[in-house]
């Protein structure tokens, strides 16, 4: 772990509800192990009683809870403005329970039994995620009209792609929000939690790695036109990024 990725754990103030005492200890013991702080509430009543008197930066959630379920629960955080992400963790863990929390707001799901660990790596990519989205914006290449790169062209209101030969090349949409993407923040690094940031849809899964599928259909579709194949880099253990200058008009 960086040295960065160690002072943001150390700042870190997780809330993890459940009511089963022995899941708590064993969450809260592990995360203050890798630098986390914690507290942990019984129920939902008890969590809206240590969100009124400290600020969390993350809440770890359980479902199945007696007096008041986690998702009633998740409900009525996503009415308050300043409510930290949530992470559900259930022991119900089909399709449709991880769909209906993720529409009601989680940032993540994940079925129970888990691996401490992998709640681990889940935890940090929601908190890397939040804090991308928080960053002051920097200056970017165009967000509307036509860009120029490498003798191609993208028309980033009409949505179209054009190749060196004046060909237009299809994309789906997935596909145009990404490569939107790669032209407003070319030659630098982008992480996968950025990518599905910047190219969020209303499709877009959850997990990081899914990005890695996106890039490599896109690569695919670029492929086959003079110079495609090279516009996007693989910057290993980092990321991503879109190789040549972009320029407007």
């Amino acid at each position: 772990m960086t040295a960065i990725s160690a002072a943001m754990d150390l700042a870190t103030h997780i809330l993890i509800v459940d009511d089963d005492a022995g899941i708590r200890t064993l969450i809260s013991s592990f995360l203050e192990k890798h630098g986390y702080r914690t507290d942990t509430a019984a129920d939902p009543i008890e969590m809206r009683d240590r969100l009124a008197a400290g600020r969390y930066d993350l809440i770890v959630l359980d479902v199945m809870m007696p007096r008041e379920d986690g998702l009633s629960a998740l409900r009525g955080l996503q009415r308050e403005a300043d409510a930290p992400p949530v992470i559900i963790l259930s022991a119900v863990g089909t399709d449709i329970d991880r769909i209906v929390g993720l529409e009601m707001g989680a940032e993540d799901y994940l079925a129970k039994p888990c691996n401490p660990r992998e709640l681990l790596a889940r935890i940090r990519t929601v908190l890397r995620r939040r804090e991308t989205r928080a960053e002051p914006a920097e200056p970017q290449a165009p967000r509307e009209g036509v860009a120029r790169f490498a003798g191609w062209a993208i028309d980033l209101i009409g949505r179209t792609l054009t190749n060196r030969a004046g060909a237009i090349v299809q994309l789906s949409d997935a596909e145009f929000r990404l490569m939107k993407a790669f032209v407003e923040h070319p030659r630098r690094v982008l992480s996968r939690d950025q990518l599905l940031d910047y190219s969020a849809g209303q499709e877009t899964e959850i997990y990081d790695r899914a990005i890695d599928v996106q890039v490599s259909r896109l690569r695919r579709r670029l492929a086959g036109h003079d110079g495609g194949g090279a516009l996007i880099r693989t910057v290993r253990n980092e990321g991503y990024m879109f190789v040549p200058t972009v320029l407007r008009g």
